[in-house]
């Protein structure tokens, strides 16, 4: 398949309650609306397609960039890949669910979230906290070193608070993250999570949200999921 019938079979897909709900999320346009469910039965026809992912992202259209996370053959990407996918990630389910999931799949993930949660760009340390929240989540504890995810625990306790407004909210699934599925540091992350507190989020509105990790870490606990560890990091 090329990049116009990948186009036609997207827009095709695409369904008005969905992309009202993207748009009400950060999207814009140009975009479909397809549900990422509904991108399974292509992804099974395509399969890895990384020079095909590329083209798809150069697009700019939301549900193409989405599709080529899925397509894409992290192994085949680069450091400088990555920074390109990241300059087009214009809001967090590009940063967080499409280029930090794609990194998270590489034997460079730590290295380059390392980079952009030391930058300044909110999406930039979304997308590099996220990516550890992945491979935290799929990867054995051991291929952790305990200092330096303690250490990152401590930076978000005395950071969360100030930090833009998605790097709070990947920095709070951090903190959970830690606490169900690298066992090493449950107990500070636990200890972390009431440190730092119920954090105020604003997402534009006049009414504060607040995300607070000791609640979503003691649910995690109760349903029996402590040591969870995902299959995969893409669906």
């Amino acid at each position: 398949m090329n990049l116009e019938t990948v186009m036609q079979e997207l827009e095709a897909l695409g369904k008005e309650r969905t992309k009202k709900i993207y748009l009400s999320n950060g999207a814009h346009e140009p975009l479909f609306g397809v549900a990422t469910g509904q991108m399974k039965p292509l992804f099974r026809k395509i399969k890895l397609n990384q020079p095909l992912a590329e083209q798809l992202y150069a697009t700019g259209n939301y549900d193409a960039m989405y599709f080529a996370g899925v397509i894409a053959d992290p192994k085949a990407m680069t450091e400088a890949d990555f920074e390109r996918w990241m300059d087009g990630a214009y809001f967090y389910m590009l940063s967080d669910y499409v280029v930090a999931v794609t990194l998270a799949e590489t034997d460079i993930a730590q290295e380059v979230a390392d980079k952009w949660i030391a930058s300044d760009k909110e999406l930039k340390m979304s997308a590099g906290w996220s990516c550890y929240c992945w491979l935290l989540g799929n990867r054995p504890d051991h291929e952790f070193s305990e200092g330096k995810i303690a250490d990152m625990l401590e930076q978000v306790k005395n950071t969360i608070h100030e930090a833009p407004e998605r790097t709070k909210y990947a920095m709070n699934t951090f903190i959970y993250t830690v606490a169900v599925s690298y066992m090493p540091l449950h107990d500070k992350a636990v200890q972390i999570a009431k440190e730092a507190g119920p954090v105020e989020v604003n997402r534009g509105t006049p009414k504060s949200k607040f995300l607070n990790a000791s609640v979503t870490i003691q649910k995690a606990v109760d349903k029996g999921q402590l040591g969870f560890k995902r299959k995969y990091v893409r669906c």
